[in-house]
């Protein structure tokens, strides 16, 4: 075969006509004039708006704390635990307490017993009980003795007893009755109020902030709280009658328990209420033991 006779390789071309290529960029510069002038303002708007979305979902992304694996539901329950958890209640505070005031100047003793100015600051229960003293409601009372302070707990028992249950106490007319109850009732609860003697130095354990100075007696709570060394000794204006003022110690202070406040001396030479503070002095009436004489 001869060369000749041979068709010419086909090659591609890479060059474009020269009026092509015109009608080319005519055409974009076309199209970009008619989008503008189509949507105006906004054909510069939205590229820039798009622009500025993506800076800030950009920024957020590296701004925004990581919280770790396994923690949400952890801090999920204790948000929920403090915006639902109730207010705590507090204990409601003992009712208020009652007592002689303290003498500025506490006077002298007198008597003839001695007394142990301070104890083991603990009380125990004066075990066993009595019958019912009197009709009315009864009201059922324990008896306790401080320990180390040398006393007899049985004899003071029956004192407190004794007192109580005389009809000139507050059992008069049929207005209450009493009754001693011993450890095992102390233990249940099944009891109404508690009689104690506690020495003068243990005064403040039990009757908090009354101020006796250890001088004087005081109701605190269900509790009356006689002071041994007015036990021992009562007080000047008793002139030596320790047993009268027993008397009057013991259902002075029970007074208070039963709700019964303090009274002034009604005249000159008329017997003291009960709940006068006779301890303080007898303000010219005279000396008296029971609600009901």
């Amino acid at each position: 075969m001869r060369t000749a006779d041979r068709p010419a390789p086909l090659v591609a071309r890479t060059d474009v006509p020269e009026p092509l290529r015109g009608r080319t960029s005519a055409q974009s510069r076309g199209r970009l004039a008619t989008f503008v002038q189509r949507y105006g303002w906004r054909a510069y708007a939205i590229p820039i708006l798009t622009l500025a979305t993506i800076a800030v979902l950009v920024d957020l992304a590296l701004t925004t704390p990581r919280v770790p694996t396994g923690t949400t539901g952890a801090a999920s329950a204790t948000t929920a635990a403090r915006s639902t958890a109730p207010p705590v209640a507090e204990a409601a505070p003992p009712a208020p307490a009652e007592g002689d005031v303290d003498p500025t100047e506490p006077a002298p003793t007198v008597g003839v017993e001695s007394y142990v100015e301070e104890g083991a600051g603990s009380l125990s229960v004066v075990d066993g009980s009595s019958g019912v003293y009197g009709a009315g409601p009864l009201n059922r009372f324990i008896v306790e003795v401080e320990d180390g302070i040398g006393v007899d707990g049985a004899g003071f028992a029956q004192a407190v007893e004794a007192t109580l249950g005389d009809p000139r106490s507050w059992g008069n007319g049929g207005q209450r009755s009493f009754q001693r109850v011993g450890v095992a009732e102390a233990q249940a609860g099944a009891f109404d109020f508690k009689v104690s003697l506690v020495s003068p130095g243990s005064m403040e354990r039990y009757c908090p902030g009354v101020g006796t100075g250890g001088y004087t007696s005081c109701r605190y709570g269900e509790r009356a709280v006689i002071n041994l060394a007015r036990w021992a000794t009562a007080v000047p204006d008793y002139e030596g009658d320790v047993a009268t003022y027993r008397l009057y110690v013991v259902n002075h202070e029970v007074g208070h328990v039963f709700g019964n406040g303090h009274l002034d001396c009604p005249g000159a030479g008329q017997p003291a209420p009960v709940m006068q503070q006779q301890t303080l002095g007898l303000d010219g009436c005279q000396k008296n033991a029971w609600p009901y004489p």
